[in-house]
Protein backbone atom coordinates (compact mmCIF):
# COMPACT_ATOMS: atom_id res chain seq x y z
CA UNK A 1 0.00 0.00 0.00
CA UNK A 2 2.75 2.15 1.20
CA UNK A 3 4.39 1.33 -2.99
CA UNK A 4 1.17 2.89 -4.64
CA UNK A 5 0.44 5.60 -2.51
CA UNK A 6 4.14 6.74 -3.37
CA UNK A 7 3.47 6.24 -6.78
CA UNK A 8 0.28 8.65 -6.62
CA UNK A 9 2.01 10.94 -4.28
CA UNK A 10 4.97 10.97 -7.59
CA UNK A 11 2.51 11.12 -10.26
CA UNK A 12 0.52 14.21 -8.72
CA UNK A 13 3.76 16.11 -7.63
CA UNK A 14 5.23 15.69 -11.21
CA UNK A 15 2.21 16.76 -12.88
CA UNK A 16 1.45 20.07 -10.75
CA UNK A 17 5.81 21.16 -10.87
CA UNK A 18 5.71 20.49 -14.88
CA UNK A 19 2.47 22.26 -14.88
CA UNK A 20 3.44 24.79 -12.89
CA UNK A 21 7.07 25.31 -15.03
CA UNK A 22 5.13 25.50 -18.16
CA UNK A 23 2.83 27.78 -16.90
CA UNK A 24 5.49 29.89 -15.61
CA UNK A 25 6.91 29.75 -19.12
CA UNK A 26 3.89 30.88 -21.03
CA UNK A 27 3.38 27.47 -22.90
CA UNK A 28 0.37 26.63 -24.37
CA UNK A 29 -2.06 24.14 -22.21
CA UNK A 30 0.57 24.29 -19.42
CA UNK A 31 -1.33 21.73 -16.95
CA UNK A 32 -1.69 19.17 -18.75
CA UNK A 33 1.22 19.74 -21.34
CA UNK A 34 3.45 19.91 -18.45
CA UNK A 35 2.03 17.09 -16.18
CA UNK A 36 2.11 15.18 -19.64
CA UNK A 37 5.62 16.06 -20.15
CA UNK A 38 7.13 15.67 -16.58
CA UNK A 39 5.21 12.22 -16.01
CA UNK A 40 6.32 10.97 -19.17
CA UNK A 41 10.08 11.53 -18.92
CA UNK A 42 9.59 9.62 -15.08
CA UNK A 43 8.56 6.98 -16.39
CA UNK A 44 10.47 6.29 -19.61
CA UNK A 45 13.18 6.87 -16.81
CA UNK A 46 11.77 4.09 -14.26
CA UNK A 47 10.19 5.84 -11.92
CA UNK A 48 6.58 4.41 -10.96
CA UNK A 49 4.17 7.55 -11.40
CA UNK A 50 0.53 6.91 -10.96
CA UNK A 51 -2.60 8.73 -10.54
CA UNK A 52 -5.71 6.94 -8.91
CA UNK A 53 -8.51 5.77 -11.43
CA UNK A 54 -11.42 7.22 -9.01
CA UNK A 55 -9.71 10.88 -8.96
CA UNK A 56 -8.96 10.54 -12.85
CA UNK A 57 -12.54 9.34 -13.40
CA UNK A 58 -13.75 11.64 -11.23
CA UNK A 59 -11.57 14.62 -12.94
CA UNK A 60 -12.67 13.24 -16.74
CA UNK A 61 -16.34 13.64 -14.90
CA UNK A 62 -15.61 17.03 -14.34
CA UNK A 63 -13.82 17.59 -17.96
CA UNK A 64 -17.55 16.42 -19.25
CA UNK A 65 -19.54 18.86 -17.25
CA UNK A 66 -17.31 21.50 -18.79
CA UNK A 67 -17.90 20.43 -22.58
CA UNK A 68 -21.63 19.86 -21.46
CA UNK A 69 -21.61 23.42 -20.26
CA UNK A 70 -20.80 25.09 -23.68
CA UNK A 71 -24.22 23.78 -25.58
CA UNK A 72 -26.08 27.01 -24.87
CA UNK A 73 -29.57 27.18 -25.91
CA UNK A 74 -29.06 29.34 -28.81
CA UNK A 75 -26.79 26.32 -30.12
CA UNK A 76 -30.07 24.88 -31.08
CA UNK A 77 -29.88 27.29 -34.11
CA UNK A 78 -26.22 26.06 -35.81
CA UNK A 79 -26.80 22.37 -34.88
CA UNK A 80 -28.36 21.39 -37.82
CA UNK A 81 -25.66 23.15 -39.72
CA UNK A 82 -22.93 20.18 -38.16
CA UNK A 83 -24.30 17.37 -40.36
CA UNK A 84 -22.22 18.21 -43.65
CA UNK A 85 -18.92 18.80 -41.20
CA UNK A 86 -19.93 14.90 -39.88
CA UNK A 87 -20.01 13.69 -42.88
CA UNK A 88 -16.66 15.51 -43.75
CA UNK A 89 -15.43 14.13 -40.38
CA UNK A 90 -16.65 10.60 -41.22
CA UNK A 91 -14.90 9.88 -44.95
CA UNK A 92 -11.78 11.42 -43.25
CA UNK A 93 -11.32 8.85 -40.89
CA UNK A 94 -12.11 6.18 -43.05
CA UNK A 95 -9.13 7.48 -45.36
CA UNK A 96 -6.92 7.97 -41.95
CA UNK A 97 -7.46 4.59 -41.51
CA UNK A 98 -6.58 3.22 -44.56
CA UNK A 99 -3.35 4.86 -44.64
CA UNK A 100 -2.83 4.70 -41.37
CA UNK A 101 -3.04 1.12 -41.78
CA UNK A 102 -0.86 0.42 -44.92
CA UNK A 103 1.59 2.37 -43.45
CA UNK A 104 1.56 0.33 -39.72
CA UNK A 105 1.81 -2.81 -41.91
CA UNK A 106 4.60 -1.83 -44.41
CA UNK A 107 7.00 0.24 -42.13
CA UNK A 108 5.80 -0.83 -38.97
CA UNK A 109 5.89 -4.45 -39.66
CA UNK A 110 2.73 -5.12 -37.51
CA UNK A 111 0.58 -7.79 -38.68
CA UNK A 112 -2.86 -7.27 -39.80
CA UNK A 113 -4.91 -7.53 -36.70
CA UNK A 114 -2.33 -5.03 -34.44
CA UNK A 115 -1.92 -2.78 -37.69
CA UNK A 116 -5.59 -2.41 -38.46
CA UNK A 117 -6.31 -1.84 -34.65
CA UNK A 118 -3.21 0.34 -33.92
CA UNK A 119 -4.19 2.42 -36.83
CA UNK A 120 -8.27 3.39 -35.93
CA UNK A 121 -8.98 6.61 -34.43
CA UNK A 122 -10.95 5.26 -31.51
CA UNK A 123 -11.09 5.14 -27.79
CA UNK A 124 -7.59 3.68 -26.72
CA UNK A 125 -9.58 1.36 -24.42
CA UNK A 126 -11.56 -0.02 -26.88
CA UNK A 127 -9.35 -0.70 -29.25
CA UNK A 128 -6.80 -2.41 -27.37
CA UNK A 129 -9.93 -4.65 -25.66
CA UNK A 130 -11.33 -5.05 -29.45
CA UNK A 131 -7.59 -5.54 -30.95
CA UNK A 132 -6.72 -8.20 -28.45
CA UNK A 133 -10.18 -10.30 -28.86
CA UNK A 134 -9.07 -10.55 -32.50
CA UNK A 135 -6.08 -11.83 -31.50
CA UNK A 136 -3.89 -8.38 -32.05
CA UNK A 137 -0.69 -7.41 -30.12
CA UNK A 138 -2.95 -5.58 -26.55
CA UNK A 139 0.39 -3.56 -25.86
CA UNK A 140 1.60 -2.41 -29.77
CA UNK A 141 -1.60 -1.28 -29.68
CA UNK A 142 -1.85 0.73 -26.23
CA UNK A 143 1.51 1.77 -27.01
CA UNK A 144 0.28 3.10 -30.64
CA UNK A 145 -2.89 4.91 -29.47
CA UNK A 146 -0.81 6.82 -26.10
CA UNK A 147 2.04 8.02 -28.63
CA UNK A 148 -0.50 8.94 -31.18
CA UNK A 149 -2.32 11.11 -28.27
CA UNK A 150 0.91 12.03 -26.87
CA UNK A 151 2.25 13.99 -30.62
CA UNK A 152 -1.26 15.42 -30.88
CA UNK A 153 -2.18 16.80 -27.93
CA UNK A 154 1.90 18.49 -27.92
CA UNK A 155 1.99 19.26 -31.77
CA UNK A 156 -1.58 21.09 -32.02
CA UNK A 157 -1.46 23.60 -29.39
CA UNK A 158 2.42 24.48 -30.07
CA UNK A 159 1.46 24.17 -33.91
CA UNK A 160 -1.44 26.93 -33.29
CA UNK A 161 1.11 29.39 -31.23
CA UNK A 162 4.01 29.15 -33.89
CA UNK A 163 1.89 29.03 -36.98
CA UNK A 164 -1.63 30.99 -36.47
CA UNK A 165 -0.15 32.89 -33.31
CA UNK A 166 -3.00 31.84 -31.25
CA UNK A 167 -2.55 32.27 -27.35
CA UNK A 168 -4.47 30.64 -24.71
CA UNK A 169 -7.26 32.09 -22.97
CA UNK A 170 -7.10 32.47 -19.22
CA UNK A 171 -9.03 29.98 -17.68
CA UNK A 172 -10.72 31.89 -15.13
CA UNK A 173 -12.02 34.12 -17.78
CA UNK A 174 -13.94 31.27 -19.90
CA UNK A 175 -14.90 29.11 -16.73
CA UNK A 176 -14.83 31.44 -13.40
CA UNK A 177 -13.64 31.36 -10.44
CA UNK A 178 -14.58 28.48 -7.29
CA UNK A 179 -15.42 31.28 -5.11
CA UNK A 180 -18.05 32.42 -7.11
CA UNK A 181 -19.77 29.18 -7.66
CA UNK A 182 -22.58 28.81 -5.90
CA UNK A 183 -23.75 25.90 -3.51
CA UNK A 184 -27.47 25.46 -5.92
CA UNK A 185 -25.40 25.43 -9.05
CA UNK A 186 -22.40 23.03 -7.24
CA UNK A 187 -25.42 20.68 -6.59
CA UNK A 188 -26.49 20.67 -10.26
CA UNK A 189 -22.89 20.49 -11.34
CA UNK A 190 -22.18 17.18 -8.96
CA UNK A 191 -25.68 15.40 -9.73
CA UNK A 192 -25.19 16.11 -13.38
CA UNK A 193 -21.63 14.27 -13.19
CA UNK A 194 -23.08 11.44 -10.76
CA UNK A 195 -26.71 10.42 -12.54
CA UNK A 196 -24.76 11.23 -16.59
CA UNK A 197 -22.07 8.83 -15.34
CA UNK A 198 -24.40 6.08 -14.17
CA UNK A 199 -26.94 6.59 -16.72
CA UNK A 200 -23.99 6.12 -19.61
CA UNK A 201 -22.39 3.00 -18.02
CA UNK A 202 -25.39 1.52 -17.92
CA UNK A 203 -26.27 1.71 -21.52
CA UNK A 204 -22.88 0.74 -22.07
CA UNK A 205 -21.38 4.18 -23.56
CA UNK A 206 -17.83 4.26 -24.54
CA UNK A 207 -15.60 6.62 -22.53
CA UNK A 208 -18.67 6.68 -19.66
CA UNK A 209 -17.29 8.79 -17.18
CA UNK A 210 -16.67 11.70 -19.72
CA UNK A 211 -19.72 11.32 -22.13
CA UNK A 212 -22.34 10.56 -19.27
CA UNK A 213 -21.80 13.76 -17.58
CA UNK A 214 -21.15 15.84 -20.90
CA UNK A 215 -24.59 14.34 -22.19
CA UNK A 216 -26.10 15.03 -19.08
CA UNK A 217 -24.70 18.43 -18.65
CA UNK A 218 -25.37 19.72 -22.19
CA UNK A 219 -29.63 18.62 -21.91
CA UNK A 220 -29.53 21.00 -18.79
CA UNK A 221 -27.85 23.84 -20.75
CA UNK A 222 -29.73 23.57 -24.10
CA UNK A 223 -33.09 23.44 -21.89
CA UNK A 224 -32.06 26.52 -20.32
CA UNK A 225 -32.58 25.27 -16.80
CA UNK A 226 -28.84 25.68 -15.90
CA UNK A 227 -25.84 28.04 -16.55
CA UNK A 228 -23.41 27.30 -14.11
CA UNK A 229 -19.94 25.74 -15.11
CA UNK A 230 -17.19 23.81 -13.15
CA UNK A 231 -14.71 26.15 -11.43
CA UNK A 232 -11.23 27.54 -13.38
CA UNK A 233 -9.62 25.80 -10.28
CA UNK A 234 -10.83 22.50 -10.48
CA UNK A 235 -11.11 22.57 -14.41
CA UNK A 236 -7.07 22.91 -14.09
CA UNK A 237 -6.86 20.21 -11.43
CA UNK A 238 -8.45 18.27 -14.30
CA UNK A 239 -6.02 18.89 -16.43
CA UNK A 240 -3.06 18.23 -14.37
CA UNK A 241 -4.76 14.62 -13.53
CA UNK A 242 -5.35 14.16 -17.46
CA UNK A 243 -2.23 15.33 -18.13
CA UNK A 244 -0.32 13.09 -15.67
CA UNK A 245 -2.55 9.88 -16.31
CA UNK A 246 -1.20 10.13 -19.87
CA UNK A 247 2.61 10.52 -18.97
CA UNK A 248 1.77 7.28 -16.33
CA UNK A 249 0.85 5.05 -19.21
CA UNK A 250 4.60 4.90 -20.15
CA UNK A 251 5.99 3.56 -16.76
CA UNK A 252 7.38 0.06 -17.02
CA UNK A 253 8.79 1.05 -20.38
CA UNK A 254 12.14 1.97 -21.74
CA UNK A 255 13.18 4.97 -23.95
CA UNK A 256 14.83 2.55 -26.67
CA UNK A 257 11.12 0.54 -26.51
CA UNK A 258 9.53 3.58 -26.82
CA UNK A 259 11.65 4.65 -29.80
CA UNK A 260 11.33 1.46 -31.80
CA UNK A 261 7.79 2.53 -32.37
CA UNK A 262 8.47 6.01 -32.03
CA UNK A 263 9.10 6.40 -36.21
CA UNK A 264 6.13 4.69 -37.22
CA UNK A 265 4.01 6.43 -33.88
CA UNK A 266 5.14 10.03 -35.68
CA UNK A 267 4.71 8.57 -39.40
CA UNK A 268 1.25 7.82 -38.67
CA UNK A 269 0.66 10.88 -36.49
CA UNK A 270 1.76 12.96 -39.91
CA UNK A 271 -0.37 11.03 -41.61
CA UNK A 272 -3.45 12.05 -38.97
CA UNK A 273 -2.67 15.69 -39.16
CA UNK A 274 -2.47 15.68 -42.94
CA UNK A 275 -5.21 14.56 -43.79
CA UNK A 276 -7.29 16.37 -40.70
CA UNK A 277 -5.94 19.59 -42.03
CA UNK A 278 -7.32 18.87 -45.80
CA UNK A 279 -10.53 17.81 -44.78
CA UNK A 280 -10.78 20.87 -42.54
CA UNK A 281 -9.01 23.11 -45.18
CA UNK A 282 -12.18 21.47 -47.64
CA UNK A 283 -14.54 21.93 -45.49
CA UNK A 284 -13.85 25.78 -44.19
CA UNK A 285 -13.98 26.22 -48.37
CA UNK A 286 -17.62 24.72 -48.78
CA UNK A 287 -18.82 26.78 -46.14
CA UNK A 288 -18.65 29.78 -43.36
CA UNK A 289 -16.88 27.17 -40.65
CA UNK A 290 -13.57 28.67 -39.64
CA UNK A 291 -10.75 26.22 -40.15
CA UNK A 292 -9.10 26.68 -36.84
CA UNK A 293 -11.95 24.79 -34.82
CA UNK A 294 -12.64 22.32 -37.93
CA UNK A 295 -8.95 21.31 -37.58
CA UNK A 296 -9.72 20.91 -33.71
CA UNK A 297 -12.79 18.55 -34.53
CA UNK A 298 -11.00 16.44 -36.85
CA UNK A 299 -7.57 15.78 -35.72
CA UNK A 300 -7.93 12.38 -33.65
CA UNK A 301 -6.51 13.16 -30.36
CA UNK A 302 -8.22 12.00 -27.19
CA UNK A 303 -11.82 13.61 -26.43
CA UNK A 304 -11.28 14.99 -23.39
CA UNK A 305 -7.77 16.52 -24.45
CA UNK A 306 -8.38 18.25 -27.78
CA UNK A 307 -11.94 19.25 -25.91
CA UNK A 308 -9.34 20.93 -23.35
CA UNK A 309 -7.03 22.15 -26.34
CA UNK A 310 -10.34 24.26 -27.80
CA UNK A 311 -11.06 26.19 -24.41
CA UNK A 312 -7.60 26.91 -24.14
CA UNK A 313 -7.63 28.00 -27.37
CA UNK A 314 -10.83 29.82 -27.37
CA UNK A 315 -12.45 27.54 -29.70
CA UNK A 316 -16.45 26.63 -29.83
CA UNK A 317 -16.17 23.61 -27.33
CA UNK A 318 -19.64 22.02 -27.72
CA UNK A 319 -18.74 21.38 -31.74
CA UNK A 320 -15.66 20.43 -31.00
CA UNK A 321 -16.52 18.30 -28.40
CA UNK A 322 -19.46 16.57 -30.72
CA UNK A 323 -17.28 15.62 -33.20
CA UNK A 324 -15.13 14.02 -31.46
CA UNK A 325 -17.57 11.74 -29.75
CA UNK A 326 -19.54 10.92 -32.86
CA UNK A 327 -15.82 10.44 -34.17
CA UNK A 328 -14.80 7.93 -31.76
CA UNK A 329 -18.65 6.11 -31.63
CA UNK A 330 -18.49 5.23 -35.36
CA UNK A 331 -14.90 3.86 -35.21
CA UNK A 332 -16.00 1.85 -31.50
CA UNK A 333 -19.07 0.60 -33.58
CA UNK A 334 -17.74 0.16 -37.25
CA UNK A 335 -14.07 -0.90 -36.98
CA UNK A 336 -14.93 -4.40 -35.91
CA UNK A 337 -17.14 -4.54 -39.08
CA UNK A 338 -14.86 -3.31 -40.98
CA UNK A 339 -12.22 -5.92 -40.28
CA UNK A 340 -13.74 -8.57 -40.45
CA UNK A 341 -15.40 -7.68 -43.85
CA UNK A 342 -12.06 -6.30 -45.58
CA UNK A 343 -9.34 -7.88 -43.18
CA UNK A 344 -10.27 -11.54 -44.29
CA UNK A 345 -7.63 -13.30 -46.41
CA UNK A 346 -3.59 -12.40 -46.94
CA UNK A 347 -1.05 -12.33 -45.06
CA UNK A 348 -1.34 -11.62 -41.25
CA UNK A 349 1.89 -11.37 -40.58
Amino acid sequence: MRQVLGSWALGLGLGALGGALFAALDLPLPWMLGALGATTVASLSGWSPAVPRPLRATMIGVLGLMLGSAFAPDLLDRVGRWADSMAVLAVAMTLTTALVVAYLRRLGRMDKVTAFFAGAPGGINEMVMTGGAMGGDERTIALSHSLRILLIVFAVPFGYRLIAHVHSVPMAQSMGRLLDLGGMDALVLAGSALLGALLARLARLPAWTLTGPMMFSAGLHLAGLTASKPPAELVILAQLVTGASIGSRFRGLGWSEVAVMARPALGATVIMLGVSAAAAWAMAAMSDLPFAVLLLSFVPGGIAEMCLVALALGQDVAFVSTHHVVRVVLVIMLAPVAFRIFGRGGNSS
